[in-house]
């Protein structure tokens, strides 16, 4: 766990991929020890965290189906309050250059609109679980979360 605390704040600014919001969210049995290390140094301010709108739309998704409406408002209020957290609207520049991330890198839509979001607020690395980001190592250090269970 030391290991994700030094590579974030070498990192200063870190893109956040929803699956990180929901493991910290829903306490998540084998991932939100690791969340709670992002956030801690998010509200503490030793890192600034990034995401997209995306998030709010894929992190409220279940709490909607399961008539979570309390759940889902407190997500987004979360989202939108967190200290040292920018979400950043998908405009027109965020869509461009999502879709030339799935030109050349052949990622999913809303991966490729969270790193393009990521990349436009100047975050150096990207917090996901999804290995098929690695791909998309030569524009941002892509850190799988998975790879920090068990240090």
């Amino acid at each position: 766990m030391d290991e994700l605390g030094k590579r974030l704040a070498k990192a200063k600014r870190i893109g956040l991929d929803t699956s990180i919001f929901i493991y910290f969210f829903e306490d998540h049995e084998r991932y939100s020890p690791l969340a709670q290390i992002v956030f801690d140094g998010i509200e503490k301010g030793k890192w600034q965290g990034v995401t997209s709108t995306i998030t709010l739309m894929e992190a409220t998704v279940r709490p909607w189906q399961l008539g979570r409406e309390l759940a889902a408002r407190e997500y987004e209020a979360a989202l939108a309050h967190f200290p040292n957290l920018s979400v950043v609207d998908v405009d027109r520049n965020v869509a461009r250059a999502a879709a030339q991330l799935r030109a050349k890198y052949n990622i999913s839509p809303p991966d490729a609109l969270q790193v393009a979001a990521s990349l436009s607020f100047g975050a150096k690395a990207f917090l996901t679980n999804d290995r098929k980001l690695f791909r998309l190592n030569e524009l941002i250090d892509i850190l799988v979360l998975d790879d920090f269970i068990g240090e």
